[in-house]
């Protein structure tokens, strides 16, 4: 009988107490992921007290084989797991079963719609461990000793997972975690002997340390004798060949390793041994975790070094751009003591991230021969890999292959053109790969600057996610061919004009110029430079910046930051075949400075600035068309 002591009285942290009622009500139709869960923590308590063990072995005391174990009562409708893990002290129940102690947390419950079958997605993404205990229990009772304190320093927690939990001081004898679920009426079918092993066999096969349950056997004499057997494989899953483990298998184990409730898209596993001896199993994810763009959130690999759990979210072997990749690194190029520090100074750990940066892309390259699998992932993680270019020089060409975008060969808002594809269609004479830069994708594609690239059947690619320009600053090539922004700089179309053409430009161009200087006048000192264009051919004009200026949608992310950032006066270029031309042409005075700044201001506008005086803009404009 356990006696309890000095019992306290808790309430839940409020993102708790919304959890639990849309996770109770959300994954009902899922209840059976809470014996994964809870067997995942008792698996992870004990590879922790395993890695503690290696600098104090007497945390084993006298009872050294990890183990896990389930009973189960149908009569009192209870299952009871336990584990002989590194277990919790007072302070670390108070804080990991009344918390939840994740960053993002406010976020992500704000995410939440009250849609069920949307919300049991979401929760899959955010991970619930001990909380779905109460997915079938109306109360849980927990016992525990962390194995460096003494029997009297016992903890027992209860709760009903409503408003309030319980902590008492307790004796107990052993080390680690008991956790008793008293089961709801209608989830007594998870009180049975068969149902409890077949989930072990479905979720927790692949858990390296022994999930025994209790088998009652009568003697000769008709004397009931219970023996322990194990109702899983107890081999880790990475260690053994591809050969032997089934798709299936794989699932549930990233599963394990993730706490996701859905599929992974695809997954890597490898053995290496020579220079480096490591063996590796990553997996992509189907949909991105609600923290993907918290760029400080926990992410990484479960490393092991020779078989032994060292550390979650190690972080350190994987470049950023790749953050949502989940797995397992087990090695033996690392020491035994290995630290969260000791990893930043150990050369090794830069071989073995260059070794696995290559299996995660060559794993997407291989998603990638799957396009409707491959636009998933992109639809999930594309931004993401954005970010490699610039992060990742040695391994930029690799990443452009993995990029997809917009563009005007489909004009669809999906982004599903590789670049490969965008070279395989280059017209004859094309030698740069031409792209625009916009805030919107309606934006860049009523852009006045794709004009002369539809008249003459030159695909542009069509960027309009907010990382977009700083990727192409980063990404100077692709297959021998340059990029080239539209929208800024002079317009090379390069072979695809004739000398003819240019011929006719340039002379149009000089024909033009008292023109081009008076309105360079009377713009004064909103613009760098007045020109005649060739690029238009419906619209009156248009706003260029120079070739190597920052352009306006990473202005506005620079400003929105709150970085200062010098002026830049934009260069007007004007199109010699509109009728607002002429009227140019034939103007003067007031009605000539006006209309040399409408078109201005119309320029701007078409490119999705913000214009330094919009009311002088519509007095202008108002002025004119009531004259």
């Amino acid at each position: 009988m356990t006696t309890a002591t000095h019992t306290e009285t808790h309430g839940f942290q409020t993102e708790v107490k919304q959890l639990l009622h849309l996770m109770i009500h959300s994954l009902y139709s899922n209840r059976e992921i809470f014996l994964r869960e809870l067997v995942s923590n008792a698996a992870d308590a004990c590879d922790k007290l395993r890695y503690q063990a290696l600098d104090n072995d007497a945390l084993y005391g006298n009872d050294s084989e990890l183990r896990i174990e389930i009973e189960h009562d149908t009569d009192a409708k209870t299952i009871t797991l336990r584990d002989n893990g590194i277990g919790m002290s007072r302070d670390d129940v108070v804080a990991n079963l009344g918390t939840i102690a994740r960053s993002g947390t406010a976020e992500f419950m704000k995410s939440m719609s009250g849609d069920q079958q949307k919300d049991s997605r979401l929760i899959g993404q955010f991970g619930v461990g001990f909380y779905s205990g109460f997915i079938v229990a109306d109360e849980i009772i927990v016992r525990t000793r962390r194995a460096d304190l003494e029997t009297d320093q016992g903890v027992e927690w209860t709760s009903r997972g409503e408003g309030e939990f319980s902590v008492a001081d307790i004796e107990r004898a052993e080390r680690g975690t008991e956790i008793v679920l008293h089961l709801k009426d209608d989830a007594v079918e998870f009180a049975d002997d068969h149902r409890l092993r077949s989930l072990i066999t479905k979720y927790s096969d692949h858990i390296e340390l022994p999930v025994r349950m209790p088998r009652v056997e009568k003697d000769d004499e008709g004397n009931e004798q219970v023996h322990w057997e194990t109702a899983n494989s107890a081999t880790a899953l990475w260690v053994r060949s591809k050969s032997e483990v089934s798709d299936e298998e794989y699932k549930n184990f990233y599963k394990h390793v993730s706490h996701d409730f859905s599929d992974p898209l695809s997954w890597s596993h490898n053995k290496v041994e020579g220079k480096l001896e490591y063996t590796s199993l990553l997996f992509v994810p189907g949909r991105a975790p609600f923290d993907l763009y918290q760029r400080e959130a926990a992410r990484g690999l479960k490393l092991y070094v020779q078989r032994v759990f060292i550390m979650d979210d190690a972080e350190q072997f994987l470049p950023l751009y790749l953050r949502f990749i989940k797995g397992v690194l087990d090695t033996n190029d690392l020491s035994l003591n290995v630290s969260r520090e000791l990893l930043q100074q150990d050369p090794q750990v830069d071989k073995l991230k260059s070794a696995l940066t290559k299996r995660g892309l060559d794993m997407l390259k291989k998603l990638a021969k799957d396009p409707e699998q491959y636009q998933t992932f992109w639809n999930q993680f594309g931004s993401v890999i954005k970010e490699g270019p610039a992060e990742d020089f040695a391994n930029r060409e690799k990443i452009a292959e993995l990029l997809r975008f917009s563009s005007t060969h489909t004009d669809s808002t999906t982004q599903d053109q590789s670049l490969a594809q965008y070279v395989e269609r280059m017209k004859e004479g094309q030698s740069k790969i031409y792209y625009l830069v916009a805030d919107s994708f309606n934006a860049a594609k009523s852009s006045p600057h794709l004009e002369i690239f539809r008249k003459k059947g030159l695909e542009v690619l069509l960027l309009t996610d907010r990382i977009d320009e700083w990727l192409m600053s980063h990404l100077t090539e692709f297959d021998g061919k340059s990029f080239a922004d539209v929208a800024k700089g002079d317009l090379d179309l390069g072979d695809v004009e004739n000398e003819e053409e240019k011929k006719a430009q340039e002379e149009t161009a000089k024909s033009k110029e008292e023109l081009v200087k008076r309105v360079k006048e009377a713009l004064a000192e909103s613009v760098q430079e007045v020109r005649i264009t060739h690029r238009l051919t419906d619209s009156p004009a248009c706003v260029v910046l120079p070739e190597h200026e920052m352009g306006y949608q990473m202005r506005k992310m620079m400003e929105a930051a709150g970085q200062p950032l010098p002026e830049v006066k934009p260069i007007l270029e004007l199109n010699p075949e509109h009728a607002l031309f002429g009227r140019l042409e034939g103007g003067e005075g007031d009605y000539f400075a006006d209309l040399a700044h409408v078109l201005l201001d119309q320029a701007i506008i078409a490119e999705g600035g913000a214009l330094e005086d919009p009311a002088a803009y519509v007095r202008r404009l108002n002025g004119m068309l009531s004259a």
